[in-house]
């Protein structure tokens, strides 16, 4: 199974059959409480109360502590990449049950299957098992130790990974030794266009996990990322395009599920003004939608003067030929069709959401 990437590309998800997956976990069980310990207090993809989140935060710590250099490094198809013998020679440490070991190995020598043909994997593990978090974050764990041993800052989600360092000087010589690593020791590929050496504060340039830092008179502050917001933006747009907006109500649940979680993952980034131009824009695309729902003049006539606009007002509106987002500007239908009362007919409302999810940070 192929899935487009966020950045471009594809990703290939290998889908186990049944019997696999319950063999998977299994093994996982086993193999969870031996690794869980031996990671990185700095590691947070696919662990146990950990998240993305997490890492921003600590990020943002580092940052703190006069870490304003960042190392980005890009792995080329991680997964796809991971060399068997390394693999199984890493799991060796720790585990001594080589019938574990040899089982790992079938599971990643199982290949995969494309258009009915069956090819052998010679490297890489299967992205949509059960497995595949846990090797790729022992795969890449004794990478996290060399750096910290070296007292420097490694954070990683899965294959995301940013050193920190204090200078530019430092930050260059930390991508020519992590990257060095990789290639040589891991037998790894390194993405040399797009790894690079950067200020935290580059907005433009520093992305992590959808997130960026910026910096004020108070301090260090997390943002969301301009393609993040650019993204969302995207969505609701088309959530609430005009092609879409036959059933308004099916239309606020979808916004409602896409922006809780979209803040439950962002909420932890200082966006107050930014959610409340988006949440105007919003409401704004709601009203253009419910103009369109009631068609014709007569109906929005009947309409307005329901929600309370005054009679001549009301036909004026209605009647005009302007365009659908021009008359949901109009200064009548944001009366009757206000903020407050398309909360209370259930619309959801960012701004709110917002300021009681990051009370919580």
């Amino acid at each position: 199974m192929e899935i487009p990437k966020p950045e471009g590309g594809i990703r290939k998800l290998g889908i186990p059959t049944v019997i696999d997956r319950i063999i998977q976990q299994a093994m996982l069980q086993q193999l969870m409480p031996i690794y869980e310990p031996l990671f990185s207090k700095d590691s947070f993809g696919y662990r146990p109360g950990r998240g993305a989140k997490d890492a921003i935060l600590r990020i943002k710590e580092y940052i703190e502590q006069g870490y304003t250099r960042a190392v980005v490094l890009d792995l080329s198809k991680y997964f796809d990449t991971l060399n068997h013998t390394i693999l199984l020679n890493l799991l060796r440490k720790q585990v001594k049950d080589e019938r574990v070991v040899q089982m790992v190995k079938r599971y990643l020598k199982s290949g995969v299957m494309e258009n009915g043909v069956v090819t052998e994997t010679k490297e890489g593990s299967p992205q949509g098992g059960n497995l595949s978090p846990l090797l790729a974050n022992a795969y890449l764990n004794e990478f996290d130790w060399e750096f910290h041993r070296r007292g420097v800052p490694c954070i990683r989600y899965a294959d995301d990974i940013v050193l920190l360092a204090k200078s530019e000087r430092a930050a260059e010589r930390l991508l020519e030794s992590s990257t060095k690593y990789l290639e040589a020791r891991l037998k790894l590929r390194v993405n040399r266009e797009k790894s690079r050496t950067v200020s935290v504060f580059a907005i433009q340039n520093f992305k992590f996990l959808g997130f960026c830092f910026g910096k004020n008179g108070t301090g260090t502050y997390i943002r969301v990322h301009g393609t993040s917001w650019k993204k969302a933006k995207e969505k609701l747009r088309r959530l609430t395009s005009r092609s879409r907006c036959g059933s308004i109500i099916r239309t606020k649940e979808k916004i409602k599920v896409y922006m809780r979680g979209w803040l439950n993952y962002y909420g932890i980034a200082d966006m107050k003004k930014n959610i409340e131009s988006l949440n105007g824009w919003l409401y704004r695309r709601i009203r253009m939608c419910i103009w369109k729902q009631w068609k014709l003049p007569k109906t929005r006539m009947r309409k307005l003067i329901g929600l309370g606009v005054d009679s001549h007002y009301a036909a004026t509106i209605a009647y005009d030929r302007k365009g659908y987002w021009f008359n949901a500007g109009n200064k009548a239908v944001n009366w009757a069709l206000s903020k407050e009362r398309l909360i209370n007919w259930g619309f959801y409302d960012l701004a709110a959401a917002y300021q009681s999810l990051h009370t919580n940070y």
